[in-house]
């Protein structure tokens, strides 16, 4: 009973029995009900999800293709296929934005992401599943996307030095021309805007 006196006492927040945690750093969507085990519909591997971001690093196992089928037909779209970047059945289509020439020595002057940004927000979005997933070998597990049978279409708008706005709406307009289902971004500015001169604002009110 000694912990009922315990609570009492000044300085102490408050006093509870101890149990045991289970690791949820890899497992965000099955916590959502997004089970890995579920059963997923043939429909979603019709889904394209257009990601506006820094691109995404091919080889990762997120974007392997494993399994997939044909292309969807309702695709429009193109894979701006250069030396150290390819397309295939699940990333199926890949542009990249530099209208003010501006970049970094860091950057890679294609699709390839060299901020990883693009790469994470792609693979939480409908990246595939990874067995043994772990940080330095912690927290191990699989990890997924929301909708791992999805497909994605990178677009590449943003480098070392910022993401023009420019570029951002010209991947709205491509996007949606390129039959997206859905598109998704993880961008903003500093400061506030209005709405009308607030180019995500814009490209989302296109959709």
């Amino acid at each position: 009973m000694l912990w009922f006196f315990l609570k009492f006492r000044q300085g102490v927040v408050s006093v509870f029995l101890s149990q045991k945690k289970q690791l949820h750093t890899s497992r965000t969507w099955e916590f959502m009900g997004f089970n890995k085990k579920t059963k997923t519909s043939v429909i979603e591997s019709d889904i394209i999800v257009g990601m506006i971001d820094t691109g995404v690093w091919p080889e990762s196992e997120s974007f392997n293709d494993t399994g997939f089928g044909p292309v969807p037909n309702k695709w429009k779209g193109s894979c701006q296929n250069l030396a150290d970047f390819t397309c295939n059945k699940k990333t199926i289509g890949a542009r990249y934005y530099l209208s003010d020439d501006e970049n970094d020595p860091t950057d890679f002057l294609s699709l390839r992401d060299s901020d990883g940004h693009g790469s994470h927000t792609a693979s939480t979005a409908a990246g595939g599943l990874v067995s043994h997933a772990s940080l330095y070998g912690l927290a191990k597990g699989t990890v997924h996307g929301g909708v791992p049978s999805a497909r994605i279409a990178v677009y590449k708008v943003c480098w070392a030095y910022g993401c023009s706005d420019e570029d951002i709406l010209a991947a709205f307009d491509d996007a949606i021309a390129d039959g997206v289902d859905i598109i998704s971004l993880s961008l903003g500015s500093s400061f506030a805007s209005d709405y009308f001169y607030d180019s995500i604002a814009i490209g989302s009110s296109m959709q």
